[in-house]
């Protein structure tokens, strides 16, 4: 279980990094989702900060194992905002796939990780 835990633990880095850096950046088309969802750009960035730290706590998860699990778990509380954000706004099941799917893999990290040890 070790092994598929942490192949979602670096799957999920990789894409949560991509889309954390805009946010903390501030990238314009980044920017224009924030508005559209009625983020404010600072809370935004805030995200795009919490998104770089879950990354790095999901690859340093890899070793520690506890650090991992609530990686995993705050990226799952992420994505439940966000989905609430995107459903606030009528958003199409389209734009809400993105973070349901982050989200459901880092659940499914969580358990893993947690069987796992």
């Amino acid at each position: 279980m070790f092994i598929v835990a942490a192949i979602f633990s670096v799957l999920l880095a990789v894409a949560i990094v991509g889309a954390g850096l805009p946010k903390l950046m501030a990238n314009r088309k980044s920017l224009d989702i924030a508005r559209h969802v009625g983020a404010s750009p600072s809370l935004w960035r805030i995200i795009g900060g919490l998104e770089l730290a879950a990354a790095a706590g999901l690859i340093i998860g890899l070793w520690v194992a506890w650090l991992g699990i609530l990686a995993a778990l705050g990226l799952v509380l992420l994505m439940a905002g966000a989905l609430f954000f995107h459903q606030r706004v009528n958003d199409p099941p389209k734009a809400m796939a993105p973070p349901a799917s982050i989200g459901v893999v880092a659940l499914l990290t969580v358990i893993l990780r947690t069987a796992s040890g």
